[in-house]
């Protein structure tokens, strides 16, 4: 794998996060496992929510597509509300060494905009999508709101409440990212080092 590409990635996806929603990190420097983030599409039941992706990357990359999956539960055809697995074709088949992590982040933050009920990850989501649209858009902005919203609504109470505990700020963001902002399962994440 090179590094070095992973590196120059990692900070080009970073470099205008606030405007494209996008951002990416290595977990605790390791850069085969990487914690991305993707804000919800305006205009879908996804807007608003900030959603946390698993990337693993095989000895193989770029050559190999990136292993990516929701950490965050999300309502939608073509993601696992079980799992978090993503059916997406650049995922797959249709990866080319050419594409990067951003456009791997970006094609998923885009396939939350436009579902592909057709080739679902979740046919019970899929299902609903197709037969009852309005159910769909209204489990999806709740989940989006039960699930999505927790990590940036109070996240720097959160914060400065654990750095007041003696934790370093940094630390204390990747743990609270990692655990999906759960306030208690981060100080055990700090505490067990």
């Amino acid at each position: 794998m090179d590094l070095s590409r992973v590196q120059k990635e990692l900070k080009d996806c970073n470099k205008d996060r606030e405007i494209s929603g996008i951002g990416i990190e290595a977990n605790g420097g390791d850069l085969t496992h990487l914690s991305g983030t993707i804000t919800g599409p305006v205009g879908t039941p996804y807007e608003g929510g900030t959603f946390l992706i698993d990337v693993r990357l095989t000895g193989g990359y770029p050559f190999e597509p990136p292993k990516m999956q929701f950490r965050t539960k999300v309502w939608h055809p073509n993601i696992s509300s079980q799992n978090g697995a993503i059916c997406l074709d650049i995922l797959k088949d249709q990866w080319s060494p050419a594409l990067t992590l951003k456009t791997a982040l970006l094609s998923i933050q885009a396939l939350l905009s436009a579902p592909e009920p057709d080739d679902p990850q979740d046919a019970v989501v899929a299902h609903q999508y197709l037969r009852d649209h309005a159910t769909f858009v209204a489990t999806a902005r709740y989940w989006t709101e039960a699930f999505a919203k927790r990590v940036t609504v109070g996240i720097e109470e959160k914060v400065q409440k654990l750095v007041e505990m003696g934790f370093p700020e940094n630390s204390v963001r990747k743990a609270l990212e990692i655990v999906n902002g759960d306030e208690n399962m981060a100080l055990e994440k700090l505490c067990s080092g």
